[in-house]
């Protein structure tokens, strides 16, 4: 088999008890210690995290080397999206009064406003939806078309 490689035995040998070059070595001994804080970050670190912590160790090494051993381990950083605030709470407690007193007949028209928004959820997004009433006409329009004595007929 030696022979096919063009190797001699007595170089074959002489490789086998050398062991590992120091080069080799300190590649191993990094690529342990890469794996340990990124298992000790739970899995959050990546390339930059990792090389700042060996450099406050004292080991002297470069992001992209790091970067390039973490593919070899076949490790990478969890990506963690921030979280954004999408609603604020508007303190307004102290600020509206109840100006109507649950009084929702109006005299004239133009005189009560309501207002109501929601939103309906789409495929691009939402779509907001806002309806103005005024109750004057809501009234005058309910009793003109009926609709009060359907919802009284039992």
């Amino acid at each position: 088999m030696l022979k096919r490689i063009g190797l001699s035995k007595s170089g074959y040998y002489r490789h086998k008890s050398k062991g590992l070059s120091k080069s080799k070595e300190r590649q191993l001994k990094i690529k342990d210690l890469i794996m340990e804080i990124w298992e000790e970050s739970q899995h959050l670190y990546g390339a930059p995290k990792i090389t700042a912590k060996l450099r406050k160790m004292g080991i002297q090494i470069s992001e992209r080397t790091v970067g390039k051993y973490m593919k070899e381990l076949k490790i990478r950083a969890k990506y963690c999206k921030p979280f954004t605030v999408t609603t604020r709470d508007s303190n307004l407690n102290n600020k509206l009064k109840n100006i109507l007193d649950e009084q929702f007949n109006p005299e004239a028209p133009d005189t009560i406003w309501c207002i109501d928004t929601t939103y309906i959820p789409t495929k691009e997004g939402f779509v907001y939806l806002t309806s103005i009433m005024d109750l004057f006409s809501l009234i005058f329009g309910r009793e003109a078309s009926g609709f009060n004595h359907w919802r009284n007929s039992p």
